[in-house]
C-alpha cells in the first residue's frame, strides 16, 4: 500500500458530499499514508465539516497516518462558527 492524497473540490457542501465520501472510502481502503488537500477549496458547509471529521476520526481509528495542516480559511472559519472543539480535528488546524 501507498501514499494517496484526498484532494478537496472547490466547494465542499451537501450536494458534494456522497461523490467525496466514496472518493475517500476508496483512498482510505488503498493506502496506509494519507494526506489532505485542501488548496482549492473556498466554500464548505456543516455537512461538509462533518465529512471532514469523519475523515480523520476513521482514518485514525485505523491507525493510519493522516498528513495535512488544514490552510483553508473557510475551513477554520466553519469549525470556530460551529464550536466544535474535537482534538482529533484540533491538531490539523493552523492556529
Amino acid at each position: 500500500m501507498s501514499a494517496s492524497v484526498i484532494k478537496l473540490p472547490l466547494e465542499l457542501t451537501i450536494a458534494q458530499v456522497e461523490q467525496l465520501k466514496q472518493e475517500v472510502m476508496e483512498v482510505v481502503s488503498n493506502s496506509t499514508q494519507i494526506s489532505i488537500d485542501d488548496s482549492e477549496i473556498t466554500r464548505i458547509d456543516t455537512t461538509g465539516v462533518q465529512l471532514i471529521l469523519a475523515i480523520v476520526t476513521h482514518i485514525s481509528s485505523l491507525n493510519k497516518e493522516l498528513t495535512w495542516q488544514c490552510d483553508a480559511d473557510c475551513i477554520v472559519e466553519s469549525i470556530k462558527q460551529l464550536g466544535i472543539n474535537e482534538p482529533i480535528l484540533n491538531q490539523y488546524l493552523v492556529n
